[in-house]
């Protein structure tokens, strides 16, 4: 029981963060992909081609095989090369950054 009362809590924290930062009303892909331009694309590529060793190329779908809200997790610590985002861009934001992404597949 204590198991389930944990992912439900968690699940439960996910959606209301994921509400409160606007996911609910629809991402903009085009400020996504400004976003991108500016912060991304000089490891990423700018189609979204690694031009960085060891950079997810999301032109094949690299690393987009995960729920947004655990990318926005990853995009807001960063990871090895990649800053951490966390106070550099609002939750809304990084989620357009996500949501551009998936487009590029």
């Amino acid at each position: 029981m204590k198991l389930t009362t944990n992912i439900f809590s968690t699940a439960l924290a996910g959606l209301t963060l994921l509400l409160a930062c606007g996911a609910a009303q629809g991402a903009d892909t085009n400020k996504g992909r400004q976003l991108f331009a500016a912060n991304c694309a000089i490891c990423h590529g700018q189609t979204g081609r690694s031009v960085m060793p060891g950079a997810p190329n999301f032109d094949r779908g690299e690393g987009l095989l995960r729920p947004d809200f655990t990318l926005l997790t990853a995009i807001r610590s960063g990871k090895n090369a990649m800053p951490a985002f966390q106070g550099i861009l609002p939750d809304r934001d990084i989620l357009d950054v996500i949501a551009y992404l998936r487009t590029l597949h």
